[in-house]
């Protein structure tokens, strides 16, 4: 696939529209790949990725910053250095912050019928 010049002014309206790689591509008939490759080729202004991240607490709770008070749920692998624990608020009388309480304390319904209806 040659990128001649008609096609690079095309990337380059569609890049500045605001179009997908995706739909670059499609509209020029090229991967997606080859869009990326070019706008970092020819030096287009970067743009930030649509995919939503998870954003991760500034504050890691590790083990020895654990208070009373704070939730106490592990979470991730005990074996590596990203293993941490929830450290939100508790709920009175539990050592877990409310989210965490529906996960660990379940209650039981005896009644089946009951529970039915």
């Amino acid at each position: 696939m040659d990128w001649t010049a008609k096609r690079v002014g095309a990337l380059i309206a569609y890049w500045n529209e605001g179009l997908t790689a995706s739909e670059i591509g499609r509209r020029l008939e090229v991967t997606k790949n080859a869009v990326v490759g070019k706008v970092h080729r020819i030096g287009l202004q970067k743009r930030t990725s649509p995919i939503a991240r998870k954003e991760r607490p500034t504050d890691v709770i590790k083990l020895e910053n654990l208070k009373s008070g704070m939730c106490s749920w592990p979470e991730g692998d005990p074996g590596t250095d990203a293993f941490q624990f929830c450290g939100k608020p508790v709920t009175p009388d539990k050592p877990y912050c409310p989210a965490h309480c529906e996960k660990a304390y379940v209650t039981i319904v005896r009644d089946r019928k009951r529970a039915a209806a």
